[in-house]
Protein backbone atom coordinates (compact mmCIF):
# COMPACT_ATOMS: atom_id res chain seq x y z
CA UNK A 1 0.00 0.00 0.00
CA UNK A 2 2.54 2.47 1.28
CA UNK A 3 4.28 2.16 -2.91
CA UNK A 4 1.28 3.22 -3.91
CA UNK A 5 0.65 6.33 -1.81
CA UNK A 6 4.24 7.49 -2.78
CA UNK A 7 4.05 6.98 -6.19
CA UNK A 8 0.86 8.57 -6.18
CA UNK A 9 2.51 11.65 -4.37
CA UNK A 10 5.72 11.69 -6.93
CA UNK A 11 3.55 10.94 -9.87
CA UNK A 12 1.10 14.53 -8.83
CA UNK A 13 4.58 16.38 -7.48
CA UNK A 14 5.03 18.99 -10.11
CA UNK A 15 9.18 18.60 -9.85
CA UNK A 16 8.82 14.88 -10.79
CA UNK A 17 5.12 14.06 -12.34
CA UNK A 18 6.12 10.56 -14.32
CA UNK A 19 10.01 11.14 -14.12
CA UNK A 20 9.66 10.45 -10.24
CA UNK A 21 6.85 8.06 -10.37
CA UNK A 22 7.27 5.64 -12.27
CA UNK A 23 10.82 4.37 -11.93
CA UNK A 24 10.02 4.65 -8.04
CA UNK A 25 6.80 2.71 -8.61
CA UNK A 26 8.97 -0.17 -11.08
CA UNK A 27 12.40 -0.10 -8.06
CA UNK A 28 10.00 -0.92 -5.65
CA UNK A 29 8.59 -4.09 -7.25
CA UNK A 30 5.39 -2.69 -9.01
CA UNK A 31 5.10 -4.61 -12.16
CA UNK A 32 5.85 -1.96 -15.23
CA UNK A 33 2.02 -2.33 -16.33
CA UNK A 34 0.67 -0.93 -13.39
CA UNK A 35 3.30 1.77 -12.90
CA UNK A 36 2.49 2.65 -16.35
CA UNK A 37 -1.58 3.15 -16.06
CA UNK A 38 -1.72 4.39 -12.66
CA UNK A 39 0.65 6.75 -12.97
CA UNK A 40 -0.28 7.72 -16.20
CA UNK A 41 -3.92 8.35 -14.89
CA UNK A 42 -2.83 9.86 -11.95
CA UNK A 43 -0.21 12.36 -13.92
CA UNK A 44 -3.94 13.29 -16.18
CA UNK A 45 -5.98 14.62 -13.64
CA UNK A 46 -3.30 17.37 -12.79
CA UNK A 47 -4.83 19.25 -15.77
CA UNK A 48 -8.43 19.17 -14.12
CA UNK A 49 -6.56 20.30 -11.25
CA UNK A 50 -4.77 22.87 -12.27
CA UNK A 51 -7.68 24.47 -13.90
CA UNK A 52 -10.08 24.01 -10.74
CA UNK A 53 -6.83 25.96 -9.02
CA UNK A 54 -6.07 28.50 -11.19
CA UNK A 55 -9.94 29.31 -11.72
CA UNK A 56 -10.16 29.78 -8.23
CA UNK A 57 -7.45 31.18 -6.73
CA UNK A 58 -6.61 33.27 -9.38
CA UNK A 59 -10.11 34.66 -8.97
CA UNK A 60 -9.54 35.49 -5.35
CA UNK A 61 -5.61 37.48 -6.35
CA UNK A 62 -6.51 39.18 -9.58
CA UNK A 63 -9.05 41.30 -7.49
CA UNK A 64 -5.28 42.84 -5.62
CA UNK A 65 -4.50 45.38 -8.29
CA UNK A 66 -0.17 44.75 -8.10
CA UNK A 67 -1.48 40.52 -9.31
CA UNK A 68 -3.82 41.88 -11.98
CA UNK A 69 -1.13 44.37 -13.57
CA UNK A 70 1.19 41.58 -13.12
CA UNK A 71 -0.72 38.88 -14.29
CA UNK A 72 -2.19 40.90 -17.46
CA UNK A 73 1.03 42.24 -18.40
CA UNK A 74 2.81 38.80 -18.17
CA UNK A 75 -0.23 37.52 -20.60
CA UNK A 76 -0.28 40.30 -22.94
CA UNK A 77 3.59 39.21 -23.55
CA UNK A 78 3.27 35.60 -23.72
CA UNK A 79 0.72 35.91 -26.45
CA UNK A 80 2.25 38.02 -28.20
CA UNK A 81 5.24 35.95 -28.12
CA UNK A 82 3.73 33.30 -28.82
CA UNK A 83 0.34 33.41 -30.94
CA UNK A 84 1.84 32.44 -34.08
CA UNK A 85 3.11 29.19 -32.76
CA UNK A 86 -0.03 28.48 -30.90
CA UNK A 87 -2.15 29.10 -33.77
CA UNK A 88 0.19 26.94 -35.91
CA UNK A 89 0.88 24.13 -33.19
CA UNK A 90 -2.13 24.42 -30.77
CA UNK A 91 -3.36 21.07 -29.59
CA UNK A 92 0.11 18.85 -30.41
CA UNK A 93 2.00 21.71 -29.62
CA UNK A 94 0.92 21.61 -25.72
CA UNK A 95 1.00 17.31 -26.63
CA UNK A 96 4.63 17.53 -27.33
CA UNK A 97 5.94 19.90 -24.67
CA UNK A 98 3.84 17.60 -22.00
CA UNK A 99 5.22 14.48 -23.43
CA UNK A 100 9.00 15.24 -23.53
CA UNK A 101 10.27 13.97 -20.12
CA UNK A 102 12.70 16.76 -19.39
CA UNK A 103 12.58 19.17 -16.12
CA UNK A 104 10.04 22.27 -16.60
CA UNK A 105 8.07 20.28 -18.81
CA UNK A 106 5.02 18.29 -18.37
CA UNK A 107 1.61 18.21 -17.00
CA UNK A 108 1.84 21.48 -15.25
CA UNK A 109 3.37 23.71 -16.70
CA UNK A 110 1.33 22.31 -20.27
CA UNK A 111 -1.77 23.16 -18.68
CA UNK A 112 -0.25 26.41 -16.64
CA UNK A 113 0.93 27.46 -20.31
CA UNK A 114 -2.04 26.54 -21.94
CA UNK A 115 -4.12 28.69 -19.61
CA UNK A 116 -2.62 31.63 -19.77
CA UNK A 117 -2.43 30.90 -23.45
CA UNK A 118 -6.19 30.73 -23.37
CA UNK A 119 -6.63 27.39 -25.04
CA UNK A 120 -10.03 25.44 -24.62
CA UNK A 121 -10.26 23.63 -21.63
CA UNK A 122 -11.05 20.34 -23.62
CA UNK A 123 -8.20 20.65 -25.67
CA UNK A 124 -5.97 20.86 -23.27
CA UNK A 125 -7.16 18.36 -21.35
CA UNK A 126 -6.41 15.97 -24.25
CA UNK A 127 -3.50 17.18 -25.24
CA UNK A 128 -2.41 17.00 -21.88
CA UNK A 129 -3.72 13.10 -21.75
CA UNK A 130 -1.87 12.51 -24.98
CA UNK A 131 1.68 14.30 -23.96
CA UNK A 132 0.98 11.96 -20.62
CA UNK A 133 0.86 8.83 -22.38
CA UNK A 134 3.43 9.20 -24.64
CA UNK A 135 6.21 10.53 -21.71
CA UNK A 136 5.00 7.54 -19.47
CA UNK A 137 5.73 5.04 -22.37
CA UNK A 138 9.13 7.01 -22.80
CA UNK A 139 10.14 6.97 -18.87
CA UNK A 140 8.89 3.24 -18.79
CA UNK A 141 10.76 2.47 -21.74
CA UNK A 142 13.87 3.91 -20.52
CA UNK A 143 13.62 2.24 -17.09
CA UNK A 144 13.37 -1.16 -18.07
CA UNK A 145 15.99 -0.73 -20.36
CA UNK A 146 18.25 0.35 -17.86
CA UNK A 147 20.71 3.10 -18.22
CA UNK A 148 22.12 1.92 -21.63
CA UNK A 149 19.07 3.35 -22.93
CA UNK A 150 20.21 7.22 -21.68
CA UNK A 151 23.91 6.33 -23.33
CA UNK A 152 21.87 6.73 -26.97
CA UNK A 153 21.27 10.51 -25.59
CA UNK A 154 24.63 11.41 -23.85
CA UNK A 155 28.24 12.13 -24.55
CA UNK A 156 30.28 9.54 -23.05
CA UNK A 157 33.59 11.69 -21.67
CA UNK A 158 35.97 8.22 -20.53
CA UNK A 159 36.82 7.31 -24.22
Amino acid sequence: MKIWLWTAFFTFLPISELRGGIPFAIANGMPWHWAYFYCVILNALVAPAVYLFLDSVHKLLYRWGFYARLFDKLVKNARRKLTQKVERYGFWGVAVFVGIPLPVTGAWTGTLGAWILGLSRGKTMLAVLAGVLLSGAIVTIVVLTGIEAVDLFTKNVNH
